[in-house]
């Protein structure tokens, strides 16, 4: 039976640990992923496609500073907005010549997503999420501070700007997207977890903060009401006590395992916690199952060959 599934991208299948991010760099990234993706579309499965945008907002925020003497910088939600458009792109393209090789007639089109978030979340007093460039001491960024932008002290590597991380109420394009890919064409949206916008007086407005990529896709696959929310990550499976001697794989969790064991520490925060936490909600809001795994993976994880199975099977 062929599946509706979203696929959420994680940063590593853009701009994995270790590179520049140069547009070849990330060209060849996407390329290797996109191909994995045809082979789910080659098999008669309808795909909408997230992705991550962490390394590149960060990318662009250190270019508008470095450049904002000569060039007015952008706010941060216009850096998620230009890293969708960028990200789009290569994912449209790869992803289209990879079709085109199969022989198969499917469109691809980027749909521009902003979220909807509460203006009253509480984690808009609290930002706690790190962005953009680091400064060696306080007086280098005296001009952002009187904007009423919120700094840390990072690791011993200098100071930071933070930003909140609110929760995602709405997908404003929801119809948009559903339309076209009921129409038959591949559809990426909300990448970075959507241009975070709020209502103020009946219009939407953009605000800077990062909205959990994994919460939003979840948010994205349970409106659609997708049958597969598939996680594509950097492991073929999820671990319990992972890189230690007691690393053990996990084919299959029920929403009971996943949450004894989130309980128990054993997924990091800012990793796959995140992800597990994605899982959990996609299922309990009616999807049949949660899928995470490896790109290279993705079409036998979702035949159950391999990757990790998260179902409501008490």
């Amino acid at each position: 039976m062929k599946k509706t599934i979203v696929i959420a991208l994680g940063g590593n299948a853009i701009k994995p640990a270790g590179q520049k991010g140069t547009y070849e760099e990330q060209y060849e990234s996407v390329n290797k992923t996109t191909e994995h993706i045809a082979k789910l579309i080659e098999t008669g499965n309808k795909v909408i496609i997230t992705h991550g945008n962490g390394p590149q907002v960060g990318d662009l925020l250190l270019q508008h500073d470095s450049a904002k003497k000569q060039v007015p910088p952008f706010p941060m939600f216009m850096c998620g907005a230009q890293s969708q458009g960028s990200i789009g792109f290569l994912i449209q393209q790869t992803l289209q010549n990879h079709l085109f090789k199969k022989k198969i007639e499917v469109d691809v089109a980027t749909i521009i997503t902003q979220v909807l978030v509460d203006k009253d979340d509480p984690a808009f007093s609290n930002p706690t999420k790190p962005v953009g460039p680091f400064y060696e001491k306080e007086e280098d960024f005296a001009e952002e501070k009187v904007k009423g932008f919120a700094f840390i002290e990072d690791a011993g590597r200098g100071f930071r700007r933070v930003v909140a991380s609110p929760i995602p109420k709405e997908i404003v394009e929801l119809n948009s997207i559903r339309n076209v890919s009921d129409s038959g064409i591949v559809v990426i949206a909300s990448g970075g977890g959507g241009i975070p916008v709020v209502n103020r007086d009946g219009n939407y407005q953009g605000v800077d903060a990062v909205i959990d990529k994994d919460r939003a896709g979840q948010l994205l696959a349970t409106k659609l009401g997708a049958d597969v929310f598939m996680i594509l990550t950097d492991v073929e499976k999820v671990a319990l006590n992972f890189n230690t001697p007691e690393q053990k794989d996990i084919s299959n969790l029920s929403l009971v395992e996943c949450k004894k064991y989130m309980q128990e520490g054993h997924f990091a925060e800012g990793s796959m916690l995140p992800k597990i936490q994605a899982a959990v909600a996609f299922v309990e809001n009616g999807g049949e199952k949660a899928v995470i795994t490896s790109p290279s993976k993705a079409l036998e994880a979702l035949t159950g060959e391999t990757g990790t199975i998260i179902m409501n099977k008490e």
